[in-house]
């Protein structure tokens, strides 16, 4: 079993900055791919960036040059450092991991979500 921990959500107002983290545990054998995505109010769930085992990153167009994802191996950890944030960044941040277990080769595991609200 799997369990991720989210934390660094709140609210800020624009241009200000936050910094999401979201811890892996339990039966881990690799984790391939780490990421983060949002949803806000009425809208689907979308892909804010995510970075693999090797180190490839990849933005949503929205983000890029704002946020930075980076991963910490050696902690199971996954860090979203989001400048100059606008309105439209309000949204729960949702923590993903593709991970393999002794049991699975590949389960792509959830987080709670924190919420982040940013104020004009």
């Amino acid at each position: 079993q799997v369990q991720l921990v989210e934390s660094g959500g709140g609210s800020v107002q624009a241009g200000g900055s936050l910094r999401l983290s979201c811890a892996a545990s339990g039966s881990i054998f690799r984790i391939h791919v780490m990421g983060w995505y949002r949803q806000a109010p009425g809208k689907q769930r979308e892909l804010v960036a995510t970075v693999t085992s090797g180190s490839r990153i990849n933005y949503a167009d929205s983000v890029k040059g704002r946020f930075t994802i980076s991963r910490d191996n050696a902690k199971n950890t996954v860090y979203l450092q989001m400048n100059s944030l606008k309105p439209e960044d309000t949204a729960v941040y949702y923590c993903n991991v593709d991970v393999a277990t002794a049991t699975s080769a590949y389960l792509s595991v959830w987080g709670q979500g924190t919420l982040v609200t940013v104020s004009s």
